[in-house]
């Protein structure tokens, strides 16, 4: 009897030798005669367990982890093609409580199937929210997303549903949905494992987008540095094309839409989303005066909806199961789960979907088990680059994007980088700012000569000998990043002071 293995053919675990273990596996299996078959799934999300290899038994998929070359030989010892006992086992991996306390929807099928195959995603319940969208009008598939209360998952949470409708009700010959997937900000990669490890969600929701506002054509604008995940995108395209899922006559329906993946140049600007279309026609990266808004004048002119990946790649869920069964999850106006991305000086790093409403403590602390070092937290970004700086007094914030505003701070992507108390908070602030000045475009004065200016004054403050040359420079610190928060033409300047402030708010000691 043939045994399935499952080894994820994601960044992650490949980084850390998952390519290796396939060969040498295979090469081990040959050698004793074994018959397997690997199946090369997405990651489940629990990086510290990388490279993870499962085993389906009777008794479920057993995982052993994380798993290195020189202990293939051993594994074949203790049994581990029938589930044997070994000092890496783990058990049922779908029963181990750092998944078994998760709420996935998103994320319900990731590390689950063969990633790109269209018959896999099928039976656990995949394309059903496409031909329940096709039963329907256009304008009822705009009314589900609305009651979901799904808001963009991206940084600016703005109500997906309302986007849509706009283009929706724009009246011209071509629309387009626009996939944003320059995930640039530190401490996030839950749109690459989505799109890694169940890459059809997402093409599946930019077509029930399609045939929502009419449009027919899409496009997924991808980070550069995501190689790997332009291949298995790709795979997952022309498997839904073969399979009658795009092109011109979509599931059998007479519908249109199709769609291309095209590679972005490395620039952090062009996760803003006037700046994506500005790069998608082949220019250079920068802001887009607003109005006129992407929905009536986006991609070449033409009413555009440009969604985040976790965004479109939610839509099944929510045309699968009701606006109301996602609206449930969550909390006030956060509705539905969020990945949250544990990074930086954790011990038990990786994505985490829950639904709003848990705190930042819980996440950090019963998911990523505190700090690697084992210190003490010193501080929390979250939100990416641009989110405040959270002390361990505001760590009991729940994770929603009120209560996070409320706080001073920013859900953004879901991105969680802790830090121990080694951290120096004032060079964490001049790192905002010289991060705006190398990714700023250029397009306002604000953003690209106020960052330049906040380097300056921030090592002004540090230098200074006495306690009224850094109040001083304080006063003007303080006057430059108000500045830039109302004066900047989009959210690059206009946030960079999030975190600086928010660090000399709280850590001010730093920077005596």
């Amino acid at each position: 009897m043939t045994t399935r293995i499952y080894i994820p053919r994601e960044t992650t675990a490949s980084s850390l030798g998952a390519e290796l273990l396939v060969d040498a596996i295979n090469t081990e299996a040959k050698y004793r005669n074994l018959p397997i078959e690997i199946v090369r799934n997405g990651s489940r999300g629990a990086c510290f367990l990388e490279p993870l290899v499962e085993i389906e038994t009777g008794n479920g998929r057993i995982g052993y982890g994380p798993v290195q070359l020189e202990d293939i030989p051993e594994l074949f010892d203790a049994g581990f093609l029938n589930g044997g006992n070994h000092k890496l086992a783990l058990g049922n991996v779908s029963e181990l409580p750092w998944f078994k306390q998760q709420e996935r929807l998103t994320f319900a099928r990731c590390g689950l199937i063969a990633a790109t195959s269209v018959e896999e995603y099928k039976q656990l319940g995949g394309y059903v929210g496409l031909q329940n969208a096709l039963k329907i009008a256009d304008k009822d598939i705009v009314q589900t997303v609305l009651e979901s209360g799904l808001r963009g998952r991206g940084g600016a949470a703005f109500p997906t549903g309302i986007k849509w409708k706009t283009v929706l009700d724009a009246q011209d010959d071509q629309k387009y949905i626009v996939c944003n997937a320059d995930e640039g900000d530190s401490g996030t990669f839950s749109d690459r494992m989505i799109m890694e490890g169940d890459p059809l969600s997402l093409v599946e929701g930019m077509t029930i987008a399609g045939i929502a506002v009419g449009a027919t054509k899409g496009f997924i604008y991808l980070r550069s540095e995501y190689p790997l995940t332009q291949t298995i995108l790709l795979e997952a395209i022309a498997n839904a094309r073969a399979a009658g899922y795009l092109g011109n006559n979509i599931a059998g329906s007479g519908k249109i839409f199709d769609l291309e993946v095209r590679m972005g140049a490395g620039a952090y600007i062009c996760g803003e989303e006037t700046s994506l279309l500005e790069s998608l026609e082949g220019r250079r990266g920068q802001i887009r005066f607003k109005p006129p808004l992407p929905a009536l004048k986006g991609l070449f002119g033409k009413p555009t909806v440009v969604n985040n990946v976790i965004s479109l790649a939610t839509i099944p869920v929510i045309l699968e199961k009701g606006g109301k069964y996602y609206a449930d999850f969550g909390m006030g106006r956060s509705r539905g789960t969020m990945p949250f991305q544990l990074g930086g000086n954790i011990k038990q790093g990786g994505l985490v979907e829950k639904a709003f409403g848990l705190t930042v403590g819980q996440l950090i602390n019963d998911f990523g088990g505190g700090t690697a070092t084992g210190k003490a937290i010193r501080a929390v970004q979250v939100g990416g680059p641009l989110g405040a700086y959270f002390p361990p007094d505001l760590l009991d914030t729940p994770c929603d994007y009120e209560a996070f505003a409320k706080a001073g701070g920013m859900l953004g992507h879901g991105g969680v980088v802790v830090f121990d108390t080694s951290v120096n908070m004032a060079k964490m602030a001049r790192f905002s700012m010289e991060f705006c000045s190398v990714e700023s475009c250029g397009k306002c004065t604000p953003c690209r000569i106020g960052s330049v200016r906040g380097m300056e004054t921030i090592d002004k403050i540090v230098a200074a000998k006495d306690d009224g040359e850094r109040n001083k420079q304080h006063i003007i610190l303080k006057d430059l990043c108000e500045t830039m928060e109302s004066a900047s033409l989009c959210a690059m300047g206009g946030l960079t002071p999030m975190p600086v402030m928010s660090a000399v708010k709280h850590f001010k000691g730093d920077f005596q």
